[in-house]
C-alpha cells in the first residue's frame, strides 16, 4: 500500500487593518509580506520543485495593478521569488520607503491579501507552468481569482467534462487548470447575476454597481458547489481581487490545513507548528480547518 504524504504546501494571510496599523505597531507595512516569507520557508519541505505567491492590493485606482504574482522553479525556489519582490524596493528612498501610504498607493506587493504555495510534484510535471497560483484574469476586480492547492483529484475526467458540458474550450489539460475555471466560471455567473440584480431591481449605476458586486460576492455560493464535484484529497485557496478570499479542505480530512485569527490577522497554513512558530502563539489558539469547511 502506497504511504500516504501531505505533498504540496499553502499559506495564507489576510490583514483585517489597513498597513499603517502594522506600521506603527511592529514598525514596518511590510509585516504579511514578512510573515508570508517565514510560514513558506517553515514548510520548505513541501517545496521541493517550486514556489509562489499572489499578493491583493486593496487600494489600487483604476489603471493600477491590484493582483500581482511571483513564482520561481527549483529547491531555492521561496529564497528567490522574495528575493525579487525586496530587490524592487531597493532604489526607493528610504523615508519613502518607510511610509505605508506611500507603499499601499504605490508599492507592487505592498497589499492586504497573500497567498503562498509550496509544489512537491506528484505527477512527473515540472516547470515555472506547473507552479501555483494560477490567476484567472479580468477587468472586474471581483472576477479576477488566483488559486493555489495541495490536492490530488481523483475524479479530472469528470470534471474536465462538466467544463465542456457548460460550453467552456479549455486551452490545456491539467488539473489545477479545470478548478481555476471553473470555480472562474461560477464567480463569473454569481457577478453577472448580482450586476442585474443591482442594475435592474435597484436602478443602480457604473460604480455604484461595482461597489455593490464587490460587497455583496459569497464565495461559499461559488465554492461548495464546486467542491461537491471534487473526489480526492485537497485544501484549495483562493483570492478575488477585490480582497475575498477562501480556502477549502477535503470532507475526508486527506490534506491537512490549520488557521489562526484574531482582531489584526487571518492566517492559514499546511502546518500547525508553523502557525505557533511564526505567529509565536500556543497550539490551543491554532484551529484545525473542519472537514469540508470553508
Amino acid at each position: 500500500m502506497e504511504t500516504l504524504k501531505h505533498e504540496c504546501g499553502v499559506a495564507m494571510i489576510r490583514l483585517l487593518q489597513p498597513l499603517e496599523y502594522y506600521h506603527r505597531k511592529y514598525g514596518t507595512w511590510m509585516y504579511a509580506l514578512n510573515k508570508l516569507y517565514l510560514l513558506m520557508e517553515k514548510q520548505h519541505n513541501r517545496g521541493q520543485d517550486g514556489a509562489g505567491f499572489a499578493c491583493v492590493k486593496l487600494s489600487a485606482t483604476p489603471g493600477e495593478e491590484y493582483m500581482f504574482r511571483e513564482r520561481a522553479a527549483g529547491t531555492g525556489a521561496i529564497t528567490e521569488i522574495f528575493e525579487t519582490v525586496y530587490s524592487q524596493y531597493r532604489d526607493i528612498a528610504p523615508e519613502r520607503l518607510a511610509d505605508p501610504a506611500h507603499a499601499a498607493a504605490s508599492l507592487p506587493f505592498a497589499g492586504e491579501l497573500y497567498m503562498g504555495h509550496l509544489r512537491y510534484s506528484t505527477t512527473g510535471r515540472s516547470g515555472l507552468a506547473y507552479i501555483h497560483p494560477f490567476l484567472r484574469r479580468s477587468n472586474w476586480r471581483a472576477c479576477n481569482l488566483a488559486l493555489c492547492g495541495n490536492f490530488n483529484l481523483t475524479n479530472t475526467d469528470d470534471i474536465f467534462a462538466e467544463i465542456r458540458t457548460s460550453g467552456q474550450h479549455p486551452r490545456k489539460y491539467a488539473d489545477t487548470y479545470f478548478i481555476l475555471e471553473q470555480v472562474g466560471h461560477l464567480l463569473d455567473t454569481e457577478a453577472d447575476r448580482l450586476r442585474r440584480q443591482f442594475e435592474v431591481d435597484e436602478g443602480r449605476t457604473g460604480l455604484e454597481v461595482t461597489r455593490e458586486v464587490e460587497r455583496h460576492i459569497d464565495l461559499s455560493r461559488i465554492v461548495q458547489p464546486a467542491a461537491r464535484t471534487w473526489d480526492g484529497g485537497f485544501v484549495i485557496c483562493g483570492a478575488t481581487g477585490s480582497g475575498e478570499s477562501f480556502t477549502i479542505r477535503d470532507p475526508w480530512g486527506i490534506r491537512t490545513a490549520f488557521y489562526y485569527a484574531d482582531d489584526e490577522i487571518v492566517v492559514i497554513a499546511s502546518e500547525r507548528p508553523v502557525i505557533q512558530t511564526v505567529m509565536n502563539v500556543q497550539a490551543a489558539d491554532v484551529r484545525e480547518l473542519g472537514r469540508g469547511e470553508a
